[in-house]
Order: C-alpha cells, then sequence, then structure tokens
C-alpha cells in the first residue's frame, strides 16, 4: 500500500521484506497500465477527466475486486481490511510521512470495505478529484462516467484480473524478481 508514497531511491530506506512489497506493487502498476483491458477501462473516463483516467480504473478495479466473490464476501473483506489496518498500525513509525497522514482516515472510513459500495467509490473519486493538480472537474463527473459504463468497467475487470493474478504469480516467482 506504502509504494505509491515511496519514491525511487527511497525503496533502499526499507526493510527487504517490504521493498519486496514495493517493487511487486509497481511491477503490478505497471502491469496494470499496460493491459489491454485497462486501455478500453480507461476510454470509459477519458471524456470524463482525461490523463487521470488510469487512477480512476485503480478504484474501480479495486471496486470490483472487494466485490467478487470468488475473492471476498463483505465479512472476509472487513475481516481482511481490519488486519490489513492492524499491521499498518504496528509499523506506523516506518510508513511514509504522506501514507501516515492518508492512513488515519483510511482507517477510520474504512476505505478497503468500503469500496464495496457506491457511497464508497463516489467519496475516493471525490478525493482523487480535490487532490489532483490539473483536473477541474467536481468528483460527480467521473462518478456518473462511472455508473454509465459500469458494465463495461466490469467487463473489463474480469478479463483483467485472471491475468493480473498469473502475472503476479508469475513475477513472485521469477529468481531475483524482488530481492
Amino acid at each position: 500500500m506504502i509504494a505509491d508514497f515511496v519514491k525511487g531511491k527511497q525503496l533502499l530506506q526499507y526493510a527487504p521484506a517490504v521493498q519486496q512489497g514495493i517493487r511487486l506493487h509497481r511491477a503490478i502498476d505497471s502491469y496494470t497500465d499496460h493491459h489491454p483491458a485497462t486501455a478500453s477501462a480507461k476510454v470509459c473516463l477519458k471524456g470524463a477527466v482525461g490523463a487521470y483516467s488510469g487512477v480512476y480504473v485503480d478504484v474501480i478495479y479495486d471496486h470490483f475486486l472487494a466485490n467478487d466473490e470468488a475473492h471476498f464476501t463483505a465479512s472476509s473483506l472487513d475481516t481482511f481490511s481490519q488486519d490489513v489496518y492492524g499491521v499498518l498500525t504496528n509499523h506506523h513509525d516506518m510508513l511514509p510521512p504522506m501514507f501516515q497522514q492518508m492512513f488515519s482516515y483510511m482507517r477510520q472510513h474504512n476505505w478497503l470495505l468500503r469500496y464495496r459500495d457506491m457511497d464508497g467509490i463516489s467519496s475516493s473519486f471525490n478525493g482523487i478529484t480535490r487532490r489532483a493538480k490539473y483536473l477541474e472537474v467536481p468528483g460527480a463527473v467521473p462518478f456518473k462516467a462511472f455508473e454509465d459504463h459500469y458494465d463495461t468497467l466490469k467487463d473489463c475487470y474480469t478479463q483483467f484480473f485472471p491475468d493480473l493474478l498469473r502475472y503476479a504469480k508469475s513475477y513472485l516467482e521469477e529468481p531475483g524478481s524482488v530481492s
């Protein structure tokens, strides 16, 4: 989770296991950005948010994963969320400062579980829109595009996610891939 807040060689400031997680996260981000299904998903949002479409697609994929009964039920997602928050709390001092600030809100509002529901996605979209430097649209605009293209975006997730799982497994099995 912290990988988005660790830039370049800052990675080397972390324990080897954390470095491994950051590298995996970066590899997954790159794979996601170059997947054909993600390209199709971005088209659904391009008119609303332009170059920021990829950021919104990441949240949309989180929504569909949170609702993917092959991976989570509401109960198992809540348990997973609380476990993640516990680990992050136990290692709070080593988290990047910007993530520390965000984490208090994340935990308080249970962002990981809220990815399941439309209000949670709307809140996430509003947060992205508020923080985006060069995006001047109300948060309702990308959310409307999400609603309008919901089925297409779900199909993109369905095409993408099994490929991502295979990629991550293969990546982890490669000698030296995350060391």
